[in-house]
């Protein structure tokens, strides 16, 4: 699996992601940083007054922690999950595709009501 390339604005923390691109500014999802418009421009920073901010203003950003939408339970590439056999340096895209939540993964009543708790319920956390 390839890596995401996500990009975060140096002056508001923005992340650009492909994954989900701006569908509502006409940047459809899977939409690489280097294909966006020439006259892109930062949708925070231009919508806050802090003026146009264009790609210029963006870096790459590799996220270290993930966070569960669901309980709120945090993966930290740093900790890792010894215990579970991931050990510390593991990177959230290297967990298996079968990973689930150690908090509420594991709980029956919530996977019936959410059904498996998998890496698609978790999103990455910027760290500033």
């Amino acid at each position: 699996m390839e890596k995401v390339k996500r990009y975060r604005c140096k002056y508001c923390n923005y992340i650009y992601s492909p994954l989900r691109g701006e569908p509502h500014r006409g940047i459809p999802a899977g939409t690489a940083f280097e294909d966006l418009p020439l006259d892109y421009i930062c949708p925070v920073c231009g919508a806050t007054g802090k003026g146009p901010i264009g790609a210029w203003g963006f870096e790459p950003w590799e996220p270290t922690r993930y966070a569960c939408k669901i309980c709120g339970y945090v993966y930290d590439k740093k900790r890792g999950e010894p215990l579970r056999g991931y050990p510390k340096g593991t990177a959230f895209e290297d967990l298996p595709e079968d990973y689930t939540c150690p908090v509420c993964g594991l709980d029956p009543k919530i996977t019936s009501f959410y059904g498996p708790v998998g890496k698609a319920q978790f999103e990455p956390i910027l760290d500033v």
